[in-house]
């Protein structure tokens, strides 16, 4: 599986400027918009006596509680199934890291791009190189991995732009610890080429990096 990497810097996070790296809180979740169901009109030409109308009154009623319940209903049940068809499913966001990330005992040299773990920090980075060393947080490096987002297995290939849009969420939702604020950092996106997609490659990451090197001593994380 080979992961190829976006030269491009995203910009740094607007607030502060020269602060290093805030913490980027995820964005908000869009609210669920329910189609409001409206009874038909009821009224009718001739006259109505009192009990009809009352009868029609409660049969619209019913009728609009019977088809609230029945469209919850559905609804519960395609949020339940989201990856279910097409490349509407949805993808899997990591912005907290569950250990163990890359195994013990560290330094590993060689690690190719598909094995990193979120969390995980790199000496002397290159996003090009088709393998990385990955130390202990505590010890100097140049980058850590901080977000990404799984695509489902069964997608077809986004193309590179949305590939590009979508690590630069993961970046947007990335949740930085207060070491952010110690060191000079930017944001650095890696996503997958058309031939390490139909490899098997569903992977955008988020990293942070520091342009003057193997500076960072500490998890930029929580």
């Amino acid at each position: 599986m080979h992961h190829v990497n976006h030269q491009d810097v995203p910009p740094k996070p607007a607030l502060p400027p020269a602060a290093g790296l805030p913490r980027v809180p995820a964005p908000a979740a869009e609210p669920v918009l329910h189609p409001r169901m409206e009874p038909e009109d009821a009224a009718h030409s001739g006259r109505v006596n009192g009990r009809t109308l009352w009868i029609a009154v409660f049969a619209v009623v019913l009728l609009a509680v019977v088809g609230s319940l029945v469209w919850l209903a559905l609804w519960l049940n395609s949020n339940q199934e989201p990856g279910a068809s097409g490349s509407g499913a949805a993808g899997v966001l990591e912005t907290t890291v569950e250990p163990p990330a890359t195994a013990l005992p560290l330094p590993r040299e060689g690690v190719p791009p598909a094995e990193f773990a979120l969390g995980d920090c790199f000496k002397d980075f290159d996003p090009e190189a088709l393998a990385s060393t990955v130390v202990a947080c505590d010890t100097g490096h140049s980058a850590q991995l901080v977000a990404l987002f799984r695509y489902p297995e069964g997608d077809s290939y986004p193309g590179a732009e949305a590939l590009k849009a979508k690590a630069l969420e993961a970046c947007q939702a990335a949740r930085l610890g207060p070491a952010a604020n110690d060191y000079d950092l930017n944001y650095e996106r890696s996503f997958p080429s058309t031939t390490s997609w139909e490899s098997g490659d569903r992977r955008v990451d988020c990293y942070v990096t520091a342009p003057g090197g193997n500076v960072i001593n500490a998890s930029v994380l929580p």
